[in-house]
This record gives structure tokens, C-alpha cells and sequence, in this order.
């Protein structure tokens, strides 16, 4: 699909880099799995049949975890009225919209491509947000599916997800499902344990590093096809500062989708934030949206 949204080769190329590496550390860590252990075929098939359910229906499925429902022009005129004017501006397909019961004030984008994409808020978001605001917050989802790496996270987290069940499904069933239990078994099991830890973090860190650019790309791409980076920035700092107010057990509730959100659902300066953030810093989006605000405005100080 092509779209007036901007282009962004360094994200294309870091998506194609980010699965091409995981594609290769899952294969070899399945062939070593069942290389030394008989009993993963059937744990492997299982986790594959959920690997392409997820990709399929990741845009039900993540409705369904928060809440979300697929919402009219009649009922949301104002919210219809904003994604309707994004997509004829950069030319792209309009995606379901849906609208989510949570005050916590929050966006995403899901779906494995842009003709089967949903665009979903929370109640908390467009209450809090002026229009332009969430504009902003609209585009930037919308530049998620434009650039298709709504799918391509959403493969990238799961697969993680899979390495985990593998093991621990693995692990469990020699443990109580008989057999030798001497010296060479636990020597094995150890290093199966060691292999799936390796893997999770080589993982986690190309995930992390895709994410963490891909909102930035997203960021810049929304202030370029609004002409309004300010008001994003704007649209940022309340979302960033009214998260601190939401209760914790909300949080944690919506902590499995920061991969997919707006912002995400932590705390601003906490330690998890900082470490563990699918998202770059506050600051740094900031920055990032000022230096596209004076570029726009022809301040080449």
C-alpha cells in the first residue's frame, strides 16, 4: 500500500533486520530443541497455529483484551470525522474505528495490514484531548499501518511469547512425565534453559530497539502530514502527565499492549519506565517533534 504518509527507509530497513535476525534465532533455537528433546513436534504445531491465529485476528484480539468496540459515523461523528479526513489527506484506506470504556487516556493501531486495520481510543484519551491533539494522536496510529509495522511487531512479540512456552511446556513435561533423571538430563536441561534465556534476550533487545524507533518514526511521520508537530507534542505531555494519576491496577492491566500504544501505560522517570519502555523517553519525542516544528517554520538555527 502506498500513501502520501512519509516514507522511512531506516524503518523499513531496521523491520526487515529486526525479523530476518529473529527468524533465524527462533529456527535455530527450535532445531536445537528438537534436536535433544522428542517431545516438542506437537508443541511446535500448537504455537504455530497460535502464531498465525495472532497474525489473523490480532485486531480481534486486541479489541477484545481492552475492551473495544467497533463504533459508528452516527455514534462517534467527531472521531470518524478526524480519521476520514487523515486518510483522504494521505490517501490511504480507512481503518475500523472502535472505541475503548478506559479512562486511561491511550491510543493503537492493530491489524495485519491496512485493509484489515483498526484504529481504537479510549474514552479517557478523547475526553481529555482537543481536536487537534488527537488529530495528531490519529495520524501517528494511522502512519503505524501506512508503514506496516503494526504486523510486524505484533509477529515480533509473539514469537517471544513462543520461545517461553516452548521451554517451560518442554521443561515440564520431563519433569513430571518420567524418564532418566541423572547426571546427563539435568546437564541438558540446563543447557535448554540457558539457550531459551539467550534467545529471550536477543530478543527482547531487537524488539525494544524496532519499537523504540518505530514511535518516533510514527511521531514524525503524524507532524508531517498534520503540519501541526506542536500539537502532538501537546497531545504527548497531558497523556504522559494524567497516566501518573491512573490507578496502578489499571496500569498493569494495559502494561501487555505498550507495545502497541500511544504512550506507554507506565509511570514518567520510574526505573521499569526507562529500562523496559517500548517507547523513547518523553524528552526525546519532544525533541524530536521541536526540531520538525522548526523545520517546518524554516529555523535552520
Amino acid at each position: 500500500m502506498r500513501s502520501r504518509f512519509e516514507s522511512d527507509r531506516q524503518l523499513t530497513a531496521r523491520m526487515l533486520v529486526t525479523m530476518f535476525l529473529l527468524g533465524l534465532v527462533y529456527v535455530a533455537f527450535v532445531a536445537a530443541l528438537i534436536a535433544l528433546l522428542d517431545s516438542l513436534t506437537l508443541v511446535i504445531v500448537i504455537a504455530a497455529g497460535l502464531l498465525g491465529a495472532q497474525y489473523w485476528f490480532s485486531d480481534r484480539i486486541a479489541l477484545y483484551a481492552m475492551r473495544g468496540r467497533l463504533v459508528t459515523p452516527e455514534e462517534q461523528p467527531r472521531l470518524h470525522g478526524i480519521v476520514d479526513r487523515l486518510c483522504a489527506g494521505a490517501d490511504m484506506p480507512k481503518p475500523q474505528v472502535a472505541v475503548s470504556e478506559m479512562d486511561l487516556p491511550n491510543a493503537f493501531a492493530t491489524g495485519r495490514n491496512a485493509d484489515h486495520a483498526v484504529v481504537c481510543v479510549t474514552t479517557g484519551l478523547m475526553r481529555r484531548l482537543e481536536t487537534d491533539e488527537l488529530e495528531g494522536v490519529l495520524a501517528h496510529e494511522l502512519s503505524h499501518v501506512a508503514h506496516r509495522d503494526v504486523a510486524v511487531i505484533t509477529v515480533a512479540s509473539f514469537l517471544g511469547v513462543l520461545a517461553g512456552l516452548t521451554v517451560r511446556v518442554a521443561f515440564y513435561s520431563q519433569l513430571f512425565g518420567g524418564g532418566r533423571r541423572d547426571q546427563n538430563t539435568a546437564a541438558l536441561f540446563a543447557a535448554v534453559m540457558a539457550v531459551s534465556a539467550l534467545v529471550y534476550v536477543v530478543s527482547f533487545l531487537l524488539i525494544r530497539a524496532l519499537s523504540r524507533y518505530r514511535e518516533l518514526a510514527a511521531d514524525r511521520a503524524a507532524a508531517l502530514l498534520t503540519g501541526r508537530p506542536s500539537a502532538l507534542a501537546s497531545a504527548l505531555t497531558k497523556i504522559s502527565g494524567d497516566v501518573a494519576r491512573i490507578p496502578t491496577r489499571d496500569l498493569r492491566t494495559a502494561q501487555a499492549f505498550n507495545a502497541f500504544f500511544f504512550a506507554p501505560a507506565l509511570r514518567p522517570g520510574s526505573a521499569v519506565a526507562v529500562l523496559f519502555s517500548t517507547h523513547p523517553s518523553l524528552e526525546r519525542r519532544l525533541e524530536a517533534l521541536a526540531e520538525i516544528s522548526a523545520r517546518l517554520s524554516g529555523d535552520t538555527r
